[in-house]
Order: structure tokens, then sequence, then C-alpha cells
């Protein structure tokens, strides 16, 4: 796993939880988005009202860490995924064939 990402209404409440509850170290905020950083230095991040990750809307978003993300998404275009606008600096967004929105991210550890 290389990110997850949840767009929920009760993103405080979550980001509570992450960081009381399980202990998580929050390294980045601005309103409605939270990210908290694991020991391996991967993110888990929460959007809620505010955050532009609107196209988050069937649940938590994983991550799968990729060695080559360029050819990764090449990969996802070859197989007719939809990839979902342009890729970040690490990751790509796509909809599965299930519907659900992922992400590709490079693992650059």
């Amino acid at each position: 796993m290389g990110w997850l990402g949840t767009r929920t209404d009760r993103a405080e409440a979550l980001a509570g939880f992450y960081r009381t509850v399980l202990g998580l170290r929050e390294t980045y905020t601005e309103p409605g988005f939270w990210v908290f950083t694991l020991p391996d230095g991967r993110n888990v991040e929460v959007f809620g009202a505010g955050s532009n990750k609107d196209f988050f809307d069937t649940g938590p978003v994983a991550g799968f860490a990729v060695r080559d993300l360029p050819a990764a998404v090449e990969e996802l275009r070859a197989a007719g995924i939809e990839v979902i606008g342009e890729p970040g600096e690490s990751w790509q967004h796509f909809r599965g064939p299930d519907g659900n929105i992922y992400a590709l991210v490079a693992d650059v550890r």
C-alpha cells in the first residue's frame, strides 16, 4: 500500500481519531484537509468539505505503490482503465473496473 485517502462529511472526527486514538503524526493541515504520516513515511489523508478532491466520492481511496509511475500509468491506459486528470508529481488517480477511485503512488523508498 502506498497511500490512503478518505473523503467524509465527518472529516474533523476522523482526523481526531487518527491523531489521538491511532497516534498518527499530523504533518500538514488546511481547512478541510489533513495529512498524517505513517512510520514508514507514507501518508494517510482526510478530505472534508472544502477540499479539492470532489472526485473522491466512492469511499476510501487506496493508492498502490509502484516503482515506475509513468510505465504503470501507461499499463493502465493500455488496459482500457479510465485515468483521472493529469498525473501529480508522485501519483495518478484512476477509476477501477468496480467504479471506485484508486491511485498509483510512486514508491520513493
